[in-house]
């Protein structure tokens, strides 16, 4: 069993930045794709983006040229860096684990198997 822990969150400004971490222990050998989704109150979680074995990644458009998601699978952690923020970011944010997918991964909450406890991230305007 994998599991999943993140790190980073906190308040910042608008036009601030964050940068959070997901740590993965209890599987050393990684074939999967790791996923960053949000959550604010009221609202789906929604998928933010997302890299693949081979590094491949997915942003969503909202966040497209703010965020930047990569990995350092020596140190099976993968990272989001949240540049400019908008009060709009604000959201608890997860970092998930799709078994399923070693390459080509997609922002689909429910492809994914094993989640993070959260990290809340509040941008203030």
């Amino acid at each position: 069993q994998v599991q999943l822990v993140e790190s980073g969150g906190g308040s910042v400004q608008a036009g601030g930045s964050l940068r959070l971490a997901c740590a993965a222990s209890g599987y050393t050998y990684r074939r999967y794709s790791m996923g960053w989704f949000r959550e604010a109150p009221g609202k789906e979680r929604e998928g933010v983006a997302c890299i693949d074995n081979d590094g491949d990644t997915i942003v969503t458009d909202s966040v497209k040229g703010r965020f930047t998601i990569s990995q350092d699978n020596a140190k099976s952690t993968v990272y989001l860096q949240m540049n400019s923020l908008k009060p709009e970011d604000t959201a608890m944010y997860y970092c998930a684990a799709d078994f399923e997918r070693s390459r080509w991964c997609a922002l689909l909450p429910g492809l994914y198997n094993n989640w993070g406890q959260g990290t809340q991230v509040t941008v203030s305007s």
